[in-house]
């Protein structure tokens, strides 16, 4: 059976890319109105975010001398040379109420990124340069807050991202838009969480910080590496997604990465296929499914497998968010067997302040944690806060029922604080 879903989802994949070149409409149509056809964790969408000006709980701002200067600059360089290009740094220090071992971690990551249009610039059918080099490191303790999950018990990420992986390439590839801006792909060092079952809260920086309801659990999404994808919008509300990545991409090797996607040929497909209100609100009025499949990986002694995601989320007022989420793995090196999670985020300050809650069922996978585990209950809540134009802090609270690798307790509760900087 898995030889046959790859079959017809390696099939999938090459006659929607096939298809994508020869037809109109995708899900990135105007570059300055969507930003590109990946989620709201990208670098298109991030420099959109922090080009828009928004409302603060504090309204006296002590940098606002030295910040507007610096934006017009940024804005001068952009308009006569297309280079868009921004700096952050994110924090987030977590305490838990029981561990087997260590009980807080603290972390940071600083990146740079940005998109340069090298090609058509304002013609519709502009090819684009896009890069993030991140440098992800631990904060005074002794393990970062990604590591927090399994040192507590939880088969899981309380803090997604904030590794202590140190310099990493995490994007360096080429978009191109033809078709006057109705067609898109990318290619080169990819991050499939960028666009693989997105949704507007799926953003480890502004939005939840347990994978739970990040990335589904039951997708095992590849490190960055060597990949490809190309999106079409079929019509004005329906559109397709497809792509293949390396399965052993590392960014903190990037030369290595290459290698693999050649010397190894072990790769992960996906394809989804979705429906949106509107371009404009392709993230937050978004229904999809999405279906994968990842090859055997041999030196990590991993099997292959395949899986199917689905995902619903309805913005409405402008302000209320629901969402549900699911997903079913057999193997391919899913962390979880099945998922199901749903919750509701509320908006604050003309959509700059968010307030959300999630709460999710996980059935861990036998393939990674052994047979006999209990069954993984979450939740969070989280209060996203902007301070400043450019800095906001995400207090933030994590309830695990039924920690499967820690059966000592029922019930552990972890308390977070994010930080995040924009320059």
């Amino acid at each position: 059976m898995v030889r046959s879903f790859k079959g017809i989802l390696t099939s999938l994949v090459i006659v929607v890319s096939f298809h994508s070149v020869h037809s109109l409409g995708i899900l990135a149509y105007a570059q300055e109105q969507t930003s590109q056809f990946s989620g709201p964790n990208s670098v298109g969408a991030t420099l959109k975010r922090e080009d828009t000006k928004k409302p603060s709980i504090i309204k006296y701002d002590p940098f606002k001398s030295v910040r507007e200067p610096y934006f017009r600059f940024k804005k001068k360089i952009k308009d006569k040379y297309g280079l868009a290009f921004s700096f952050d740094y994110n924090s987030l220090v977590q305490t838990a109420t029981e561990s087997p071992g260590d009980k807080t971690a603290a972390g940071g990551v600083a990146r740079a990124y940005g998109r340069w249009d090298l090609v058509g610039r304002n013609s519709g059918n502009t090819g684009t340069f896009v890069y993030k080099f991140e440098n992800r490191h631990r904060l005074g303790t002794d393990i970062a807050p990604e590591a927090l999950g399994f040192e507590i018990g939880y088969a899981g990420f309380t803090g997604t991202d904030f590794s202590d992986n140190g310099w990493e390439l995490t994007n360096f590839f080429w978009e191109q838009l033809l078709f006057g801006g109705r067609l898109a792909a990318v290619a080169g060092i990819v991050d499939t969480s960028d666009y693989v079952d997105v949704y507007s809260m799926a953003d480890p920086w502004t939005g939840f910080d347990n994978f739970a309801f990040l990335n589904n659990p039951t997708i095992p999404l590849p490190s960055q590496g060597v990949g490809a994808a190309a999106g079409l919008l079929i019509t004005d509300n329906v559109y397709v997604l497809t792509g293949l990545a390396d399965t052993n991409g590392d960014p903190t090797d990037p030369w290595e990465s290459v290698n693999t996607f050649f010397d190894q040929s072990e790769y992960f497909f996906h394809i989804e296929l979705g429906w949106i209100s509107s371009l404009e609100n392709k993230w937050s009025d978004n229904v999809h499914v999405t279906a994968w499949y990842a090859d055997k990986r041999r030196e990590e002694n991993v099997p292959d497998g395949w899986g199917v995601a689905a995902s619903f989320n309805r913005l409405f007022a402008q302000r209320w968010e629901p969402f549900v989420r699911a997903g079913f793995a057999d193997d391919g090196g899913a962390l979880w067997e099945k998922d199901i999670s749903f919750g509701l985020g509320f908006y604050t300050q003309e959509k700059s302040g968010l307030i959300a809650l999630g709460l999710s069922w996980g059935e861990p996978s036998e393939e990674n944690f052994g047979t006999g585990l209990k069954d993984q209950y979450v939740a969070e809540l989280l209060y996203r806060i902007q301070l400043l134009q450019n800095l906001t802090l995400t207090p933030d609270i994590q309830l695990l029922v039924n920690p499967a690798l820690n059966p000592e307790e029922d019930v552990i509760a972890v308390f977070g604080l994010r930080g995040r900087l924009t320059l």
